[in-house]
Order: structure tokens, then sequence, then C-alpha cells
């Protein structure tokens, strides 16, 4: 018998120590909803809505956006 973790996301900070650790990530209606622990400890549900995402994608430039469609194709 396999015993099987479920999959999490570690987003870490400038000096690879770890900010947040995304458990979940689900649909509600329009939005998303991300669950996780910030710094080991905190509970944090955060919700990122359709006008947010828009928002964020303009931060972004061409050469970003490229890098973002190859990142899962990277070792690491």
């Amino acid at each position: 018998m396999k015993n099987s973790k479920p999959p999490i996301m570690k987003i870490l900070d400038g000096q690879d120590k770890e900010l947040m650790t995304v458990r979940k990530i689900e649909r509600d209606g329009n939005a998303l909803i991300i669950r996780g622990k910030i710094f080991g400890a905190m509970p944090m549900v955060a919700k990122l809505t359709p006008g947010e995402a828009r928002a964020a994608l303009k931060l972004l430039d061409a050469r970003t956006i490229l890098f973002l469609l190859t990142m899962l194709f990277r070792r690491g």
C-alpha cells in the first residue's frame, strides 16, 4: 500500500524561505479561492477575482509572459 501525500505548492521569498504553502485552489463562481498556510502556521483563504487577475496580467511584459508559458517545462 502506497502512502501518497496530497499535492502542495510553496511560495518562497528572496532567500528561499517559505512564505506560503498552498494546499488547494478551487473555483467559487467567477473567482479562484486559494487555501493554504502563511509561514507554515497561519491558515489563509485568498480570493482572486477576474478584475484582479486582469490587473495582474497588466503587470507582466511580453518577456515574462513567454517565461511563464515555458516555466512548467523547466527543471528546478
